[in-house]
């Protein structure tokens, strides 16, 4: 009974968000809202894209397009809090900030961790066996493999979230973020979090490292066939498939191995900029990287939008 009288002490949670001066509430306000907006509209344009044109029908596409869908509900568990934050109260329940902290890091590993593997594994069979290719790569092999990206992460964000609840908060309610992270809660806490800290580094880094070390592997056998290419026109078309996802690979690991593998008690404010990169910023880039490169889907969203234009009256 003592327990309970302690944790519900805190029955929400004050987001103190980018900034505390009331001039740049305005700002970021619209900033962000641009951002959503774009981040909206360009990944469904890509769902469309690929959906619609028949060409685009293969197993590259198919991830791409759960990752462009995965990427409209990340940034919506994220970006209209903060909208409402920026105009409005800063105040989150408990309850709401647990469920936005459990789906911030389903989505956001499932988007950014799992798929991004699944995306390297897919050009490798591509480039180092690409008679196989159609066989290894069947539909019901890529439905498995995107059932397995979408299952573990919520696994991991159920473990994470269910050690949070156990934890008492009966003091400060203030967190220094834009968004419910498991580090700033778990620095709010005032009951030993050692537990937390531990699964953190080893679960935690197991879940973010596990998928990078397989792109690597992934990259390091493309590297190796690819130099065995002997004509360069051939080199430069295997690596101009692998190019956009590189990019992405490059922004969403260098920015959460920034934030997530140091100490909870390292975390500070300047680490917001690192959370604002993979939380809101590379979902808003994805379709600009995949597409500025990638002859295939930019005719394919030409055929969309060609196909959207109203045709004129015959004279």
């Amino acid at each position: 009974m003592e327990r309970l009288n302690q944790t519900s002490r805190v029955s929400e949670f004050i987001l103190l968000g980018l900034s505390s001066l009331p001039e740049d509430q305005k700002p970021l306000f619209i900033l962000f809202l641009i951002i959503y907006l774009v981040t909206i509209t360009g990944n469904l344009l890509i769902i469309l894209a690929i959906h619609s044109d028949p060409q685009l029908h293969t197993p590259m596409y198919f991830f791409l397009s759960f990752l462009s869908f995965i990427d409209i509900c990340f940034t919506t568990t994220i970006v209209p809090r903060m909208l409402v934050n920026f105009l409005s109260h800063k105040t989150i329940s408990y309850a709401g900030c647990l469920t936005q902290m459990y789906f911030i890091y389903a989505l956001g590993n499932t988007d950014s961790c799992c798929l991004l593997a699944v995306m390297a594994y897919d050009r490798y069979v591509a480039i180092c066996d690409p008679f196989h290719y159609v066989t290894i790569m069947s539909h019901r092999r890529c439905v498995l493999l995107v059932a397995f990206s979408c299952s573990l992460p919520h696994f991991h964000s159920l473990l994470h979230t269910l050690l949070l609840n156990q934890l008492t908060f009966c003091d400060s309610n203030i967190i220094h973020n834009f968004l419910c992270d498991l580090s700033p809660l778990i620095k709010l806490s005032c009951s030993p979090t050692f537990v937390n800290e531990i699964v953190i580094l080893i679960e935690g880094s197991f879940i973010l490292v596990t998928p990078f070390l397989c792109i690597t592997f992934s990259y390091i056998q493309i590297l190796i066939a690819v130099l065995k290419i002997p004509s360069a026109s051939g080199k430069r078309k295997a690596f101009s498939t692998c190019g956009s996802h590189l990019t992405v690979v490059t922004l969403f690991y260098g920015s959460i191995f920034y934030v997530y593998l140091q100490p909870v008690s390292t975390y500070t404010v300047r680490d917001h900029m690192a959370t604002i990169v993979y939380t809101v910023v590379s979902s808003m880039l994805n379709p600009f990287i995949y597409s500025l490169r990638n002859k295939d889907l930019k005719q394919g969203l030409r055929k969309l939008v060609g196909r959207r234009k109203p045709q004129a009256a015959p004279s």
